[in-house]
């Protein structure tokens, strides 16, 4: 490796000196945080350096931080391409590398010994492009489910926090960037209500009377025995970061209300508060997780009531004097939401239904792109696979 890389430490951030920002900050693992300044710049890959968990390996096409726990690799010669030693690395593995006890790591020494093969540049490139263009449709629909999120997050919170379209027809304008007949299904004021002024005819609910909250199972009750059909356990871990190697499996025949399938909205009470729609596949819901249903009200509606609250409840975790802060069933009923009448409802039901229906369907999509990448990847960096003539093939997918 010494003949081809240079490993470049990172520099400490801390995130209150951290600044918001686009500018993506690595750790050991991948992204720990955004910032606004630039320690370096890509194409160029980030390797983790220490730690007890896994050792992650990373792409950055553009400027990035690293911190102290991990590095960044310079490139010294031109018989490698960067993006080949990436899937290089990445079908390798770190972990075996990393020496120590309390806090292993991986140094410049060891990792500059081990060996890297190094093809005809035309294949390293062909490799590359093959799996970066799966790669490249994740992080586009990565970045486009982004985009769809906020757009739903501003749009709910114009409707039915803000009340905005209410609040321009009570002063006598038109409610900007909405046609006339939606904007007549809004009333033109207010009247008082525990929430505060609400728009008129509108009614006030708690978050556990829109929405019903199924607290997940023991899972290690269910435990597989034998060769039964099993399902990975959703936990805290799994909302977070999928489906892992290290991920329980519960027997399949677990009663099918703690069953989660792709869309069911899971809110982790317990712990790091988070809320997503699920799109990992089948699982088996575990305890400190809710899955969160309604029949009365679609599922963009209960979703941004809860994104809504998000920030009270994790203020209520953190004040907890247990070492895994959590929220009570009764904050549920103390989380207020303003309910709008059935028309209203169902005109946002037209806007907001397809944005998150859309952000499922990118995040199935990425994942049936991972599970393609993932199988080449071993084959075509090992060489099991070969890429024929891939000068031509080069030619035929320029754009």
């Amino acid at each position: 490796m010494n003949e081809v890389v240079r490993l470049r430490y990172g520099k400490a951030l801390t995130t209150s000196a951290r600044t918001p920002g686009h500018i993506p900050v690595y750790g050991s693992n991948g992204v720990t945080g955004w910032h606004n300044v630039a320690l370096a710049h890509g194409p160029t890959v980030v390797l983790g350096r220490k730690g007890q968990g896994p050792l992650g390996v990373e792409w950055c096409s553009g400027p990035f931080w690293v911190i102290d726990t991990a590095y960044y690799v310079e490139f010294s010669n031109e018989r490698l391409l960067p993006r080949f030693f990436y899937y290089f690395t990445k079908y390798v593995g770190l972990n075996h590398l990393k020496d120590g006890t309390s806090n292993p790591s991986l140094t410049r020494a060891t990792f500059g010994i081990q060996q890297i093969p190094t093809p005809p540049l035309p294949e390293q490139r062909a490799i590359a492009h093959i799996l970066g263009s799966l790669d490249d449709k994740i992080e586009l629909n990565r970045k486009m489910n982004r985009t769809l999120e906020a757009l739903a997050r501003a749009i709910f919170k114009s409707w039915f926090v803000d009340f905005d379209p209410v609040r321009a027809k009570a002063e006598g304008r038109p409610p900007p960037g909405m046609d006339a007949e939606t904007a007549a299904l809004f009333p033109d004021g207010f009247e008082d209500s525990e929430l505060g002024p609400i728009p008129r005819g509108w009614r006030v609910q708690s978050l556990d009377e829109i929405a019903h909250f199924l607290n997940g199972a023991a899972c290690q009750r269910f435990r597989p025995d034998g060769n039964e059909a099993t399902l990975p356990v959703i936990k805290i871990r799994e909302l977070n970061q999928g489906i892992t190697d290290r991920t329980d499996r519960a027997r399949a025949s677990i009663p099918e209300k703690w069953h989660v399938h792709d869309g069911d909205v899971i809110f982790s009470w317990s712990g790091s508060l988070v809320v997503k729609v699920w799109t990992g596949g089948p699982g088996a819901l575990n305890q400190h997780l809710f899955k969160v249903t309604s029949q009365s009200f679609p599922r963009w509606f209960y979703l941004s009531w809860v994104q809504h609250h998000l920030d009270t409840f994790r203020g209520i975790a953190r004040d907890k004097a247990t070492t895994m802060g959590h929220i009570k069933r009764h904050h549920l009923t103390d989380a207020k939401c303003a309910v709008p009448s059935r028309a209203v409802l169902a005109a946002a039901d037209e806007v907001l239904a397809p944005l998150i229906k859309r952000q499922v369907v990118n995040d199935l999509e990425s994942r049936t792109l991972a599970a393609l990448r993932d199988t080449l990847l071993p084959k075509l960096v090992s060489g099991e696979l070969r890429v024929p003539d891939p000068e031509r093939f080069l030619q035929e997918v320029a754009p």
